[in-house]
């Protein structure tokens, strides 16, 4: 199974994919975490262009689509197993998100694999700039608040569970097991 934790800068995703994790391998499942960008040459330029004072503009966003889209094309055959439970931090559904035009970022990443499943960790914008290191260009108000307003409306598209990433951490993993549990053959209920 794949699951995607998707969400604005700040939500939780690393903390949560951790504790969800550990409670899958606790539940006998085998688990493997990823994250977007990678630690490939091209995740690299990815970080590196995320904190240039223009990374909003227009032509650095398409320039990161297309960065983007060829990082993940790296991870691809990670996730064909079907033994593991892959657990990611980011997908294409970020770069849906994040860059612009939809149509053409759904056509760079035709060949990237859907998720099972998106956990989608929503949170207020003012806590994400709060929660933020605001070390990139675009953890500011305004682009986050439309990051967050593509989230909301991309997330349509697909098998998806919204959490409240307000909520605090252990609440906000309790959410997320009963979320995932029954795609996994777990008790939902059973969490506490």
């Amino acid at each position: 199974m794949y699951i995607v934790f998707e969400g604005i800068d700040g939500a939780g995703k690393s903390t949560q994919i951790l504790q969800t994790k550990e409670w899958l391998e606790e539940n006998g499942y085998e688990v493997e975490t990823m994250v977007e960008p990678t630690d490939s040459p091209i995740g690299k330029l990815i970080r590196k262009t995320l904190q240039r004072k223009d990374a909003t503009s227009d032509g650095i966003q398409k320039t990161l689509g297309l960065l983007f889209a060829a990082d993940r094309m790296l991870i691809m055959d990670e996730l064909t197993d079907d033994k593991k439970i892959i657990l990611s931090d980011r997908s294409f559904i970020s770069s849906l998100a994040y860059q612009q035009p939809a149509e053409w970022i759904y056509e760079i990443n035709k060949y990237a694999k859907k998720p099972d499943l998106v956990v989608l960790l929503d949170l207020d914008v003012k806590k994400s700039v709060l929660r933020s290191n605001q070390e990139d260009e675009f953890e500011n108000e305004e682009f986050l608040t439309e990051v967050r307003s593509n989230y909301l409306e991309i997330v349509k598209d697909f098998n998806y569970k919204i959490i409240d990433a307000g909520n605090g951490v252990n609440k906000v993993s309790s959410d997320i097991k009963k979320a995932i549990a029954p795609y996994v053959g777990l008790c939902a209920d059973c969490i506490l």
